[in-house]
């Protein structure tokens, strides 16, 4: 029997490839989080809720709505990273998450800047 290699003809698999992005998969699905991390994550949202609540108590001026929005991003963050999965999925997921938050910030900064340039008030 000849060992020669034909490139023309398909590649027969033998089950002793290893793929590296299999073990990602693997380890991706089978994931499982402690209930302590969902308990700490739980009273750190509750702690967040009520440092907004503190917060909106004193009069900061133009400061309330950018300490409030300061907060709800890091209880967004929390959420997205562990409810969701985010932190123990595969680079793909987060990929496509940093697309998502990147395209709202466009759309975001966009929308901004179109109100900031309007002639308010001269017409």
């Amino acid at each position: 029997m000849s060992t020669h290699h034909d490139p023309h003809q398909p590649q027969t698999h033998t089950g002793h490839d290893h793929d590296p992005n299999e073990q990602d998969v693997h380890d991706t699905l089978n994931h499982i989080v402690s209930p302590v991390i969902y308990i700490v994550v739980g009273a750190a949202l509750l702690v967040l809720t009520g440092l907004t609540v503190l917060a909106a108590t004193f009069e900061l001026g133009p400061w309330n709505p950018v300490i409030a929005l300061f907060i709800a991003c890091l209880k967004a963050t929390i959420v997205v990273l562990f409810f969701m999965h985010v932190k123990y999925s595969s680079k793909l997921t987060k990929l496509t998450v940093g697309a998502g938050l990147f395209t709202f910030l466009t759309l975001l900064a966009m929308t901004l800047s179109d109100y900031a340039s309007r002639a308010w008030g001269r017409w």
